[in-house]
């Protein structure tokens, strides 16, 4: 039986501090993986250079120079995180048996990648990467991250809890997933409507290596958001049984107004003003951002632009293009 061919695929945005560090220990990986006979000496590290704007790409191409096993791509711009993901699962679906995402800090446990093929080669074609705990976070971090998982499962979105990308697919898995042509990305939830054989490995997380985070609360809100309108309609039915909920309210709020009236006891036409104003118009608001989202979701989805364009390879290589299945 022929040994697989392994991608590690690894996003990079400004991560010049901390590349030169963990592009070592990703190959140190690769080469013990293959030493142990468990995969191919034809294993890559694959970097996908998210439009930085630092030192990134020109430490790739120089990674890429000094030894075979490293490969990189390079967006044409900066496109986020999970697009540039997506172009580098892309790539290697092309050339490798498995892929392993992960990102470039360091802090997801590496070694969990022995397990991860060992539950590939037990007959997985999905392996997730779980953490086991959140204590090298924040207060305030686990909270929210905890929070959200919790909402995505009350909304009915199918994610895997405490996981966010770091994971194992193999060739078939990889297949099916770009058989969904969605512009707007949410990996962690669109791969388990993927299906097939899946699996979880579970590891402590540790410290950013070097550098800082590329993920303010601004961003993670944005893609906590994204998630649920990608993952969910549940809002919008809220919305309806809120409508429900308000127009029993306002009956009541109305009889209130009337009594209120009867008896004298407020200034003429405050009441009334009051329910209206204070009662409806931050509902209605809301309820339009929420449907706004998913109208503006449907706008980018209509127009079908790529998620990514390939500017250069480190290979030479002609570029993967996105074509959403045309």
């Amino acid at each position: 039986m022929n040994k697989p061919v392994l991608y590690i695929v690894i996003p990079c945005y400004n991560e010049q501090e901390v590349l030169p560090v963990t592009s070592k220990m990703f190959l140190d990986k690769i080469n013990s993986l293959a030493q142990a006979g468990k995969i191919s000496n034809a294993s890559r590290v694959l970097f996908v250079n998210d439009g930085s704007r630092d030192e990134t790409w020109n430490i790739i191409t120089k990674l890429a120079e000094t030894d075979e096993h490293f490969e990189g791509v390079c967006l044409s711009r900066n496109r986020g995180h999970q697009n540039a993901l997506w172009a580098g699962l892309m790539t290697a679906k092309e050339k490798a048996d498995v892929t392993i995402s992960i990102d470039c800090d360091g802090q997801d446990d590496i070694n969990a990648m022995d397990e991860m093929i060992d539950e590939y080669l037990a007959g997985s074609d999905i392996v997730y990467g779980v953490r086991k705990k959140r204590t090298t976070d924040t207060w305030f971090k686990r909270t929210t991250a905890e929070g959200f998982y919790k909402v995505m499962a009350m909304l009915g979105a199918d994610t895997v809890y405490n996981h966010a990308d770091y994971r194992l697919m193999d060739k078939r898995a990889l297949e099916g997933l770009s058989q969904y042509k969605e512009v707007n990305l949410f990996l962690r939830g669109m791969v388990p409507l993927v299906g097939y054989r899946t699996s979880s490995v579970y590891y402590e997380r540790a410290e950013r290596i070097a550098g800082e985070s590329h993920y303010p609360l601004k961003k993670m809100l944005a893609l906590a958001f994204d998630g649920i309108t990608s993952l969910s309609v549940k809002p919008l039915r809220i919305i309806t049984n809120l409508g429900f909920f308000i127009s029993f309210a306002s009956i009541i709020g109305i009889i209130w107004v009337l009594i209120t009236k009867i008896c004298g006891v407020t200034v003429s036409g405050w009441s009334s003003t009051a329910v209206a104003i204070f009662f409806m118009g931050g509902v209605q608001l809301l309820s339009l951002g929420v449907i706004g989202e998913y109208v503006g979701k449907i706008y980018s989805e209509t127009k079908e632009r790529p998620r990514f364009i390939i500017s250069e390879t480190t290979d030479g290589s002609k570029p993967v293009k996105d074509e959403h299945g045309k």
